[in-house]
Formats: C-alpha cells, structure tokens, sequence
C-alpha cells in the first residue's frame, strides 16, 4: 500500500502533485533548516480515496494519524488532549495549484474545556487562550459543522458592542468566555449535539471537512475559470500551533520577497502584532507594513529577510511566505510562488535574468500570454478632471468603470448579461470568487494588499481598491457614503486600482504604453520564436500600430473595407449597377486612383515587409441598401404618391438588389467567382496595387505586395484569375520601369481547396488559412447564429470541449490544414504559408500553427504582443518535447 503520510522532514519538497503545494513547501522549508513548527501530511492520493468511498475516509487512515500524532507528542514534548501541556494543531488544504483561500483550514484544533485552561496556565494568559479557544469554535462550527458564520459573528460583534470594545484586542478574558459560552450554545442550538470536546474526534472531523472542501462551489468555480483539474485533489497538512495572539511579542504576517504590483525586488507584505494567520488574509483587522515590524523588532525581520533570500535562491522565483512571531521566536508556516500582477511577473521574470537566476527560456514560460493582455489595461487619463471621493489601497492595478453592486451573485447576473459592474464590499471572501470574476474590479472597504480581494483581482488581472476605509458600506441599503457623498447601487464610478483612487462616475481611461521590462519579454521572445507575427490591418493606422508593436508583416489587408467608407460608396453602388462594361468603366477609374492611395499609403508603412491584399472577396449585394429596408421605402412612397420620381430609382433598385438576392450568400457569388464573372474589378484593385508599389519603388522605399485570391475550391478558378492578372501587374511594372517583389497566392478556407492543396501549389505562391470560414464550412455552422443560438450550450454541457471560432478545432480543421500542408509543400517546397483567422491570435492555436511548420500567423495589432510571447512559448516547448524524445530514444 501507498505511503499515506510524510512528515516535513521525508516528504519530496519537489512532488505538489502528491504533497500538494503547502505540504511540499513545509518539507522543503524543514530540509532547508527554516524554523518550521513540526507536522506531516496527508496526501491527495487520501484525498481521491475519500470521493471514490463516496465521501468516506479510508479504512486504517485514522489509525496512522493517531500514530503520528504520537510522534508529534514526541517532537514536541506535548500532548494531544493534555490539559496541564496541550499540543495543539492546525489543518490545513493545499492543492498542487495555488487556490488562496478556496479551501478550508481550522485552527486551534485540540481545545476543549480542560485544555484551555491548561493552556492558559502554561502561557500565564488567560485572555489569549480563550481567544484561540473562541477562534477554533467559530471556525470549526462553520467549516466541520455546517453552522452559519454569520451567526458566529453576531454574537461576537454584539458582545464588543455591549462592552464599547472598537477592536476585537479590547475584549478581556471574561468578556471572550461569555463569546465561548455562547458559541457553544449556538453550536447546540444549529446542530443538535454538544460542541465535540474529543481532541480525535475534532481531528478526523476537520481531515474530512477539509478534503470536503475540494468541491465546495467556490474551490470548484476557481478551478473551472483556471483550468485545474479536478481529479487532483488536495492534501491535509497538520501543523503543530504556533500562536501570534499571545501578546504584544508576538504577531503573523504574509510577505512577499519582491512587490507582487510592480516587481520592485524588496521584501514587501504585512503584519499584525497580537493576531493569528486569518486576521491578516480575511481582512478582518487593516494589518501594519511589514516595515512596521522591522522598527519594533529588527531582529526579526533581518531574520526574515534572509529566509526569503534563502527561499527566493533556491526556489528561483519570487515566493509568497506566511509566518508567525511567537514571543519573539519566527516560525514559517508556508511558501509558495507569489501571485502577482502582470507589471510584476514581467518585471520579476527580466530582472532574474538580469541577476543570472534564470535564463531568457525560463522568463519567457512564466510570462503567460494574459500578463501581455493585462499590461494592456487601460488607464484613467491623467489629464481628466475627475472627481475623487475617497482613497485606499492600490492591491491590482489598471482602472475600471462600472455600476456599484454590493454582491456577488448580483454581479454575477449582471456581469453575465453584458454589464460592466464593480464589485463593493465591505471585505471579500472565498464565496466572493464567482462575483470577482464577473466584475470589473472590486473596491473594499477592509484588508489589505495581502486580503483576499487584492490577491485574486491580482491574478485575475482586474482592477482593486483595499482598504477604502473612508468609505461607509449599507449593504441593506444597497449604497455608500463616502466623505459626505453617497453612492447608490447602480451608480456608476471608476476605480484606479494603480493609485487606490474611487472616483465618482465615469472616467476618462487611456491606453497604456509598453514599459521597459515588457518590451526586454518580447526581445527574448523574437531570439527565440520561429513563427513570424504578421497583422491583420485594413487602414494605413492598424498597420502603424501593428508595426510599433513588432509585426513583421501584413497577413490580411481587407479591400472590401475600403469599399464601405463614406466617400467611396456611391462609386461602389455606381459600379454594381452599372448595366455594360462602359458604365462601369467611369466608377471603376474613379475608385482606381483612390483604392491606389490606400495601397501606396500602407505600403508605405510596411516598407520592407510582406503585405497581403486581399481581392474583393464578399458578394456585392452587401453593398447596397437592405432588401427588406428598400422594401419598406417603395411601399411607403406607393402610399403617399407624392414623389414619383424617387419612388422609380427605387423600384429599379429594389429590382437590381432583388436580382442580386441569393439562397445563401457565403456560398454564391463572392470571392473567385467574383472575379471571373466580373473579371474588371479584380484588374482595378491589382492595377492600384501595382501602381502604388511602382510609385514607392521609384521613391526609393522597398514595397512587398502579395496578391490573395480568396475562395479558391478548384485549381482551374486560380489558373484563370492568376493569369488574366499578371498580365495587369507586368503592364503597370513595364510602364514605370520598375520591378517590383511579388507574390500571387490563394486563402485556403474551401475544404475541397485543403484536399487539392498540391494543385492549387503550381499556381500559388502562398497559402492563407482563413481558419473563420473554414471552420464555419467544416462544421456546417453559421458562426453568427451558432454564436447567438447553441454555441455556448454545446460547451456548457461539454459536447464541444471549446469554441472552434475561438480555439481552432485541431482534430476536423487542423487535420485539413495539415493536409493542405504537407500537399501544398510536396509540389512547391518554397510554399509560404501562414493563418490570418482569428485563430492568429489564440495562443492554443498559434502552438499548433507552429507544430505544422507554418511560416507566420497573423492576428489583429493589439494580440501581436500576445501572438509574439505564444509564438515563443511554441518554439520553447517544441524544443524541449525534442530533447524528451532524444533521450527515451
């Protein structure tokens, strides 16, 4: 049978996945030689066993933890349900994936009436043994029993009110008996049994709770928006107690070993003299700096700060600690990898490098493609004149707009029906989870940088404000008041989780600017990547913005864009309804000169660089006025008969548009078609490509234009259209002079076009995916009203594991891309190839991309950041699959 138990000083500090990850870092903390109260842990393999018994502890498990408590007694020098020396414990959860505060822990565990006093006797304080002994009854009634917490907590404040005490420290011994006294009473009321005084009993009932807590709804919600899997499971770690509430010497804390907002290496956190551990993550009391600690007790905290240097060495990354003064002695309850915000992961990951912890590949893996989305969080524009009602603490940054809610489920409801929220509360807890993730950011009125609040919006990468404490919460009056000013629910204000700034209404926001450090991840990323980053970019301003961002070329300009502005569409509508090629001619010349400048123009921008144009590729009805909407018109002018002659150019365009109506338009008479029946357009837009690359090429600038024929199905449409526009492009180049780099290709978005990719090869120069139809025509879906109707049940319910629109389907779409592929490349090796779907930029689908040996992927200009960082993380993993190949082979 399986080892079910370690202790810290046998279990494998490098195995979360058996010891979860707070087991694992005690292990490695007692190996180190940190001052780490004993313990062991139970692991998650208990914890599978104990859902596949159906919610059953296994059999023996109780045995061998009786056992090792004995061993703990031994350690120690305590005993477990002593009342003259009492060991007491704490039991805590610890999945191999960090979740704050998702799952349960009891402290105190192994108080009863005759230990409490023992207790009070050994440490000659009365007062502080009947707070740990007032703690373990409210946390151990709410999290094992089942009783409301609420409950618990209007005893509590009611007693503080009844005795003028402000801060839970101003209760004394007798006032904290008359709290246990009623606690138990209430324990006997809810539950119908006496509140259990068996130091084993509370043992086996918290290992069980906590094991619970895996799939209590907030663990469970918290996995599912991570991705964690379920089957993983969580470990039990029984600690030996330490106490920071015996007195003024003694205290708890959480620090991290550089800022987890901005990275800035220095020890930052906070801490609470005369507290236990939740006082400081649950918000409960607004802890001190952690400099606050180095003034009082500077010994302690240079002990503190080389055990993070120690911790931060050996781990190679920035660690999140939790520990506990007692009467001047430090202990480490925990290490983890720090949560933190975007701005810190990438300052953290270049300066390591910088320092020579970690190299350029190690930086690029902890740099998510989402910290990259997040750093481009807007901000509230400084020059704004904005009205600030109050000020907090600055726990997340980046700025948010949107309407005060004061719960979570609300939020939910609203955020859900596309509504911008912010998230109010007086502190957050783990129930809040669900809320937080709907909103725009949160604002609370208790905690700190290290609350709950401030941890999850940090890796959620959305906005907070903590610790506002110059706001007045009603929560039955749904509003708050803020230094006189009162906020209603539905309200709108922005907060400025950058400054910790609440500002009444909305504020201006900007966009933010690259900073040194992400611009160093993206230079690690270049060295390393092979597919190139190239854009999607219809305007000469998105291919600017594209290039400032690192793209490498344009893998999609679409023409038909031009076409609706404001200037050009009476020339389009003039050109579709012309009757003969000489009526068209006029439009077609005037659009010519126009459609040139917008060529030259980005052309110009991307000198140097591959730039894809795309031939008008919809069908043209799409440019005229709606069927049904010219309908109306003609029926309403028929009935009032006053104006015959606009009533006639409507008919005749209700005539032509009707004419023009088709069955299903994705499938009719668009792309390539187009061209062949209408070859005269197509010659327009390559003639104004051409001369506009001449024009630049005579300048001295360097154009590289690619010529994309969309909707290819047969290799005989690409023969006739490539031909009867060479013609065009070697007319224009002859007139100038000039040569010119060119490409003609084709966008593979037909399955038959993937099928016959090694025809269509003879007469491409390249090959586009255009992943978005050719989706829609592998799926038989219309991604409209997939979208709209049955699309999100499908992946609720599990029937498609993601949105193929959003996550390219590698099995059906991926396993036609690979085939085209491998085709196209067997008849032209040289074969260019890339994506320009929205698939570019998903970073899923940017990895497969790079599995099939595409040349670049191109996405909108603000994913290029994103699309350069997944494009690294591609190669990276690639390579490091090779190495595991090599070496099993």
């Amino acid at each position: 049978m399986a080892k079910r138990l370690y202790f810290f000083d046998e279990g494998d500090g490098n195995n979360k996945r058996l010891l979860g990850g707070k087991g694992a870092g005690l292990c490695t903390m007692a190996q180190l030689g940190l001052p780490v109260p004993p313990g062991f842990v139970i692991t998650t393999e208990v914890c599978q066993q104990y859902y596949e018994a159906g919610g059953k502890l296994p059999d023996g498990l109780m045995d061998e933890v009786i056992m090792a408590m004995k061993k703990l007694e031994k350690i120690t020098g305590k005993g477990f349900g002593d009342p003259k020396n009492p060991l007491l414990v704490s039991v805590r959860s610890g999945s191999m994936y960090s979740m704050p505060g998702m799952m349960d822990t009891i402290l105190n565990l192994g108080l009863n009436d005759e230990t409490v006093e023992g207790l009070a006797k050994l440490t000659n304080n009365e007062r502080f043994a009947y707070d740990a002994y007032r703690r373990f009854i409210q946390m151990f009634g709410k999290i094992v029993l089942g009783v409301d917490g609420r409950k618990f907590e209007e005893i509590f404040e009611g007693e503080k009110e009844k005795v003028g005490a402000k801060f839970d420290t101003d209760l004394n011994a007798s006032h904290l008996k008359e709290i246990v006294r009623k606690f138990k009473e209430l324990v006997k009321k809810e539950t119908n049994q006496d509140f259990p005084s068996d130091p084993i009993k509370q043992l086996e009932l918290a290992i069980r709770a906590v094991f619970a807590s895996w799939q209590n709804k907030r663990a469970a919600e918290y996995r599912r928006f991570y991705k964690i899997p379920d089957y993983l499971g969580t470990a039990v770690n029984v600690v030996t107690m330490v106490f920071g509430n015996i007195g003024e010497d003694s205290g708890t804390g959480v620090a991290f070993t550089r800022d987890p907002s901005t990275g800035e290496r220095r020890l930052f956190g906070e801490f609470l003299f005369n507290a236990q551990g939740e006082d400081v993550v649950a918000g409960i009391r607004t802890p001190l700096k952690i400099d606050d600690l180095n003034r009082r007790y500077p010994e302690i905290y240079k002990k503190l700060v080389e055990i993070a240097e120690k911790l931060e060495r050996h781990y190679r990354d920035m660690q999140d600690i939790e520990f506990t003064v007692e009467r001047g002695k430090l202990y480490m309850l925990q290490t983890r990898a720090g949560k933190r915000t975007a701005q810190a992961a990438v300052k953290i990951a270049v300066d390591m490098v910088v320092e020579g912890l970690i190299k350029k590949e190690e930086a690029l893996l902890r740099i998510e493609p989402s910290h990259i989305e997040q750093l481009l969080h807007k901000q509230v524009d400084p020059k704004a004149k904005v009205t600030i009602i109050a000020k907090g603490l600055n726990a997340s940054p980046g700025a948010a707009v949107g309407k005060v809610v004061f719960d979570s489920e609300r939020a939910k409801e609203m955020g859900e029906a596309g509504e911008k929220v912010i998230l109010v509360r007086p502190e957050t807890s783990p129930d809040d989870v669900g809320g937080i993730i709907a909103s725009q950011g949160v604002l609370t009125s208790r905690g700190g940088v290290t609350s709950h609040a401030a941890v999850v919006t940090r890796g959620l990468g959305k906005p907070a404000v903590v610790g506002c404490e110059a706001i007045k919460i009603d929560t039955e009056a749904r509003c708050f008041e803020a230094n006189g000013t009162v906020v209603k629910e539905g309200d709108l204000i922005t907060i400025n989780g950058t400054t910790g700034e609440v500002i009444l209404g909305e504020a201006p926001l900007i966009e933010p600017k690259m900073s040194p450090e992400l611009l160093a991840i993206l230079s690690f990323a270049d060295e390393v990547k092979k597919l190139q980053n190239w854009a999607n970019a219809d305007y000469p301003r998105d291919a600017k913005k594209a290039r400032e961002l690192g793209a490498q070329g344009i893998g999609l300009c679409r023409t038909e864009h031009m076409f609706f502005e404001r200037d050009r569409l009476p020339l389009v509508h003039e050109m579709i309804l012309a009757k003969t090629k000489e009526e068209r001619r006029k439009p077609l010349e005037k659009l010519l000169e126009i459609q040139k400048n917008d060529f030259k123009q980005i052309l110009e921008v991307m000198d140097g660089l591959p730039v894809i144009i795309r031939l008008l590729d919809p069908p043209l009805h799409e440019f005229l006025p709606k069927y049904e909407k010219l309908l109306e018109e003609v029926i309403e002018l028929r009935l009032k008969g006053t104006d015959p002659e606009t009533l006639k150019k409507k008919e005749e365009l209700l005539k032509r548009v009707e004419g023009m109506r088709e069955a299903n338009p994705m499938m009719g008479l668009r792309g390539c078609r187009l061209g062949i029946t209408h070859p005269d357009i197509n010659e327009m837009q390559v003639r104004a490509i051409f001369e506009a690359a001449c024009e630049l090429k005579r300048e001295g600038k360097d154009p590289r234009p690619e010529v994309m024929i969309p909707l290819v199905g047969h290799v005989n449409e690409l023969k006739v259209i490539r031909e009867q526009l060479e013609k065009v492009a070697h007319e224009v180049m002859q007139k100038h002079g000039v040569d010119v780099k060119y490409k003609f290709g084709t966008m593979i978005e037909v399955p038959r076009a993937a099928l016959t990719a090694d025809e269509i090869a003879e007469y491409a120069e390249f090959f586009s995916f255009g992943t978005n139809d050719l989706t829609q025509m592998v799926y038989a879906y219309s991604r409209d009203d997939a979208e709209g109707r049955f699309l999100f049940q499908y992946v609720e319910r599990g029937i498609l594991e993601a949105d193929p629109f959003q996550k390219l389907d590698r099995k059906g779409v991926g396993k036609l891309m690979k085939i085209a592929v491998e085709l196209g490349r067997s008849k032209r090796p040289d074969l260019e190839i890339g994506i320009c779907g929205e698939h570019g930029g998903d970073p899923s689908s940017i990895e497969f991309c790079h599995e099939l040996g595409l040349n670049y992927v191109s996405c909108s200009p603000f994913r290029i950041p994103v699309a350069r960082l997944a494009a690294a993380h591609a190669a990276i993993k690639s390579k490091e699959a090779e190495k595991q190949a090599y070496t099993i082979a």
